[in-house]
Formats: C-alpha cells, structure tokens, sequence
C-alpha cells in the first residue's frame, strides 16, 4: 500500500491541531533506515503564541496516532510518528512567525527591486515589533550602536532565526520591545521540544522526549 502524501497527512491532522490551541507549521515523510522494512519516519511540527508545553505536546502526539490508526491511510505499515516544534533556527515565512521571534536576532535578504537598507540587501538584524500596516521594526547595529527601523515585510525575501551563544545588549532588547511572551532568551536556549510515539501492529505508545 502507497504512503500518504505530506499534504494528506496535513488534511487528517490540521484540524486536531488547531483544536488543541496550535498552528501546523509542517509535515515531513521519510524513511527512518536503509531497510525496506523499516518503518517510516513521519515529523509533524507544531507551534503556538505561548510557551511549549512538554505534556500538551505529549498529549497532541497521542491523539495525533489514534487519528491517524482510524483514518487507515499507513494500513498495515508502520510508521514513526513524532510532534515537535520548530528550533530556534527557524525561517519566518508568516506574519505570526515575525510575532514569536520578537528580540531574536536574524539573518535577512531584502528582495530584487527592494530599496536597500543603509547599503545593504543582506544584513544581520534583531527582529522588533510587528505593526498592523505589515511593517517590522528592527534593530541594527548590534551591542554598540544599536539603532531602529521599520521595513515592509513585503520587502524581505528571507528572513532564518540565528542561534545566539550570549545574550543581546540590554539596549538592543529595549529598542526591540523585548523578547515574544513565554520564548527563551537568547543565548540560553533550551532542548527542542518534542514528542514521539511508535506505531506498529501493537497499540500506539506516546512516549516525551
């Protein structure tokens, strides 16, 4: 019996997740060996406004495999199924990514045909406060001259969260507006977040990692 297709598995889960107070950021289906027989790997990433909570996510996974038994799309194959959020090293493709990534620092591109900032299309810059018109604010400069503007997101092609080993200067983090509610500070990451659980022939276990 064929796989399902990611964008399958995303219709079966999208609604759970949403009910469970979360956004579905991606589904992702691979082989988890070189065994034809081994079972495959499949890695749902989620996300919310609030800080990830380890039993919520264990209690999501759960659900998530006794969907997915009754929807019978795997039949008798088994797979991996494993919940987890983004890692600190996410890109921002969406308003609500720019939202929860307030006082991190990133790597960003400004896209053709867009006015570069202070002579640069791709530049280092810590992420501020998303205003209603689409604009974000952020500051440059780093710790010793740190300074704020607003670009559209319109403008930004790419835009990839940087992993910090120390944390922001005090006045950068005050022209950003702080870090997003209920995300770590930077420089002190913590372990990604996840959840697994195991399907095969035998009920499915939920197990946290």
């Amino acid at each position: 019996m064929p796989m399902p297709t990611e964008e399958r598995v995303s219709q079966l889960v999208a609604e759970l997740v949403a009910r469970r107070g979360f956004d579905l950021e991606g589904v992702a289906i691979a082989s988890a060996g070189k065994d034809e027989l081994a079972p495959v790997r499949l890695k749902v990433t989620v996300d919310s406004d609030g800080p990830a909570d380890l039993d919520a996510i264990a209690e999501l996974s759960r659900e998530m495999s006794e969907l997915l038994d009754d929807a019978g799309d795997f039949g008798e194959s088994a797979y991996l199924l494993e919940v987890t959020t983004p890692g600190v090293d996410r890109p921002l493709t969406a308003e609500r990514h720019w939202r929860r990534a307030q006082g991190r620092k990133v790597k960003l591109a400004l896209r053709e045909g867009a006015e570069p900032l202070e002579g640069k299309a791709r530049f280092d810059a810590r992420v501020g406060v998303l205003a209603d018109d689409g604009t974000i604010a952020l500051v440059l400069g780093g710790k010793n001259k740190p300074h704020r503007v607003h670009v559209p997101l319109a403008d930004i092609a790419s835009a990839v969260v940087q992993v910090e080993f120390n944390a922001p200067g005090a006045a950068e983090l005050e022209l950003a507006g702080g870090i997003a509610a209920g995300r770590p500070v930077p420089g002190e990451e913590p372990a990604d977040l996840a959840a697994a659980g195991q399907h095969s022939d035998s009920p499915t276990e939920g197990v946290a990692e």
